[in-house]
Parts: C-alpha cells; structure tokens; sequence
C-alpha cells in the first residue's frame, strides 16, 4: 500500500466529490466536473477547494493535470486565487444559472446504540481490550475545535433559537449539511429535504412510524441484528439479500413480494466491507423507480476510505426514490446524538407529523455548534486527521497478522473503522473464547447474519481498529494474535 494518499491529505484541504467521465483528458473531464459542481451548487460562491496535491492522490491523476486544470477555470471566472487564501469559487462565476432548489415550501432518533454503536455479542465483562466495532477514538474527539464553534454559534444564536425546537432541525445545519454532503458524498440535497434526528435508528423509528416501510423490508444478508429488531418490533418482516464480494445482489429486489423498502450500506457494506458494485445500485434504483419502492441508504462511514476512489451516495441518482441517512457517530462521537435524513420532497410533510411539533431528541446548542464546525472547515481537518490515524491502525493491524498468522485472511480494510478476519470453518466460537480469554472484546461474524440467510456460515472476527486507545493498540494486537486459530489456510 502506497503512502502517496497519506502524505498528499493536508490537513488544511477540503473533501470534494467529484465524479469523472472517461471521455477527453482528464484535465478537460476535471475542468467540467467543476464547472457542473458550481453550476448546479454543489460548489458554493468562496467555497475553498482542495490543494492541488489532496485533490490528484483523492482522484488519481497527476498533480499538475489538477494545477493545470484550476488555473484555466480561474481565467474563465469560474474560480479565484490568492496567495495564502488556496483557491476558491468565485463569487459570481461566469454565466452560471443560479442554484435550484427543491419544489415545495421550507421544512425544517438515533439514540445511544445506533450506527456509532453497531454492537454484537459481548464476549467478556470488563476486557482489558477493546476491538468491538462501531466506536470512534474517544480520545480523539476535537474538543478544542468543538468548543471553539460551541462560542462562536452561542455569540451568533438569534433569540428564537432558545425557544421550542424545530422538528425538522435548525435552518443553520440544515443548510450546512446541504453543501457538505453535496460536496463530499455526491448527494443532491436541499435544506428543506433535510430532517435533522438523534440518529440512524431514531430514523428506522420514525420511518417505520409512517408505514412507509411495511410490510415486508429487504435488508442485507448481514447486518446488526439490532436494525432487525427495530423493524420488528414496528411490524416490518426483514428479507434478506445475498452478498458478495459486489455486495448485495439486488438484482433479486423485483422477485421478493411484498417488498416495499430496502436497506444497504452502499459505500462500505457493513460488517463484511466493500462498495456496492455500480451495476447493482442502479438495480436498486431500478427496483425502486419501478416498483413505486424506496432505498434507504445508511451511509455509516462514507468519509472513510484508505486504498480506493471516493464512492458517491447512491441518493444522487434517484433523490426522489432514495432516503439518504447518516449521523457523526462515527465521524466525531455516538455521545453528540446527531443525525439527519435527506428525503424526497413528497415524504418531508409526512415524516414531520410523525416526528411532532417539538424536537423532542436533539439540542439546538448541538446543532448550532456542529453546523459552525462544518462551516468553518473544523469537521473537514477532522476527518483528515481521523483517516490518516485509522489507515495506520489498519495498516498495523494488517502487518501484524502478516507475521504472527499468515493464514488468516483479512477483508474489508479499504474504507471503514473495522476488518473482518476469515476464520478456518467451524472456529469462530472458540477463538472467541480464546479472545475472552486473553481480555480481548470483539465481535464474532456469525452474530451478525441474518437468521434466514440462506448461504453458509462464514466463520470469521470483526475487529473495530478505532476504538482502542493509541497507547493500548499495539497490545490489544497482541492478545487478538494470541487468541487466533494456529496454522490452518482459511477458506
């Protein structure tokens, strides 16, 4: 694995997703993508861009393609450049119709143990190690940054901000998390489209509310049995999907009766890794255009890939048929309980009433605050910083296993917080008493099929690399060797 990526991601550079088409040089298909980010919004008036070199290693092109490529558009207006200022979209950019918004009038839980807390079987009480996946570094949370954006968005609060919640979030993140996922993940958001909750299952909650969802949903083959539960629990009948190395295969979506809705994590399939193949989204989409159906599209850790090409939200393609969900969970901290929906125009009225009158889940000051730290560039430096730390962990992980347990193959490092280790058939179960054994906590594959699945078993470990504390990584390392099955080749 090269370190280009590593060294070219300043800390000072902004996420840009930007999607190239293969015909012409890839200067002309940069130029053009840009222009079109600009033209339809996505790149707002002063928004700063990334560094020449951030930008090639995340798109992989040469450095002075990108240099080549900025320098036109700013002698055609589209962009400005000043020195110790990076270059920036240019306030009135040449001939640009201004931003579209969505039809309709202006609109405005995922509680603890939602996406930031993606939990399976708990081997052991008290581990002196702790591999579970689904946790960020605690101790990395940004709390001088945070607190920083916490001043500055109480100093600019208007009055009503201190009255009763908005159900569908305050305007200020909404219209934040517009042009950031806009930017960074490709999806076609609008502030009045974007319903602020406590995160992603607090979303399942109010979705399944609205029996949007029932009566049937299909789900992938593997996924948190927790998801399952909140869905039965509101009278959905979960179907699963096959998976492969492709992801789900849904393809199949058209012959399951009574399927209304499906359930995917596009951009790195959760637990077993890996983006949906671009055949199979827009199978999905497909299905849901047809079908009168809707995709929900859980986007976990979309901002965290190592080895790979950024992978757009599947939401771009069909906005009116796909439910964008994400939380910081994963990004910043499970404790913020932060999350937001991006629904097509037709379902905003619907899910409201469901929700209430009053935001009953999530603070205005949160809100107020995390709305400041994307707009200040805070939660772009996090990010940065937060990948280079992971991929090294990964990378840690992945060198470690090379030389204590060659047998054991990993999958699903190239994006995430966690890998999944693939087990000799019929040993999961006791390397994970030889991991309770050595105080190690992690999660074992099999707790995380479906009951109905119909393919076999695979035994394997799912090992949540961010959560351990830098100071104790090497060590849980060395007891997760310790506990894993000696000399087999596995399958």
């Amino acid at each position: 694995m090269a370190d280009s990526w590593v060294n070219s991601a300043e800390i000072l550079g902004s996420d840009l997703h930007l999607e190239l088409t293969r015909a012409g040089s890839r200067r002309t298909a940069l130029m053009a993508a840009l222009r079109e980010a600009v033209r339809d919004g996505r790149l707002a008036p002063d928004t700063r861009l990334p560094p020449y070199r951030s930008l090639a290693a995340d798109l992989g092109i040469a450095r002075n393609t990108v240099a080549d490529a900025y320098a036109e558009l700013v002698a055609e207006g589209w962009l400005t450049a000043r020195q110790g200022s990076g270059t920036r979209v240019a306030p009135r950019p040449a001939s640009p119709p201004p931003r579209r918004r969505a039809p309709g009038r202006e609109r405005g839980g995922r509680p603890s143990g939602a996406t930031g807390g993606r939990r399976g079987p708990r081997p052991a009480p008290r581990p002196a190690h702790n591999l579970l996946q689904g946790q960020p570094d605690a101790a990395s949370f940004p709390r001088t940054a945070w607190l920083a954006s916490a001043r500055r968005a109480l100093a600019a609060a208007p009055h009503e901000a201190f009255g009763p919640g908005d159900p569908r979030g305050r305007p200020e993140l909404r219209r934040a998390l517009a042009d950031y996922l806009a930017r960074v993940r490709g999806v076609r958001a609008d502030p009045e489209r974007i319903v602020v909750c406590a995160g992603f299952a607090h979303a399942v909650r109010l979705l399944s509310d609205t029996r949007l969802l029932r009566p049937r949903m299909a789900v992938e083959s593997y996924g948190l049995a927790f998801h399952r539960s909140l869905l039965r629990s509101a009278g959905i009948r979960t179907v699963p999907l096959p998976l492969d190395a492709d992801g789900a295969l849904t393809g199949g979506l058209a012959d399951l009766d009574g399927v209304r809705a499906a359930l995917l994590t596009p951009a790195h399939q959760f637990p077993t890794g890996g983006p949906l193949h671009p055949e199979r989204r827009a199978a999905a989409v497909a299905w849901a255009r047809e079908s009168g159906g809707l995709v929900l599209e859980d986007d976990y850790d979309g901002e965290f890939r190592y080895d790979r090409r950024p992978v757009g939200a599947v939401q771009g393609l069909d906005p009116d048929r796909v439910l964008y969900l994400g939380s910081v969970s994963k990004s910043l901290s499970p404790a913020l309980r932060l999350g937001w929906m991006v629904l097509p125009d037709h379902l905003v009225d619907g899910l409201l009433a469901t929700k209430g009158e009053r935001e009953g889940w999530t603070g205005v000051l949160d809100q107020l605050t995390l709305a400041d730290f994307i707009e200040s560039g805070g939660y772009d430096r996090h990010v940065r910083r937060m990948r280079q730390q992971y991929r090294r962990r990964r990378d840690q992980l992945v060198a470690a296993l090379a030389e204590r347990a060659p047998h054991i193959r990993v999958s699903g490092i190239a994006a995430g917080l966690h890998a999944v280790l693939e087990l000799p058939p019929g040993t999961e179960r006791s390397a994970l008493r030889a991991a309770a054994w050595q105080g190690l906590a992690l999660d074992g594959l099999g707790g995380y099929r479906h009951p109905d699945a119909t393919a076999p078993h695979r035994d394997g470990l799912v090992v949540g690399y961010a959560t351990p504390p830098e100071h104790s990584f090497a060590g849980a390392l060395d007891a997760l060797c310790r506990a894993l099955p000696p000399g087999q080749t596995a399958t």
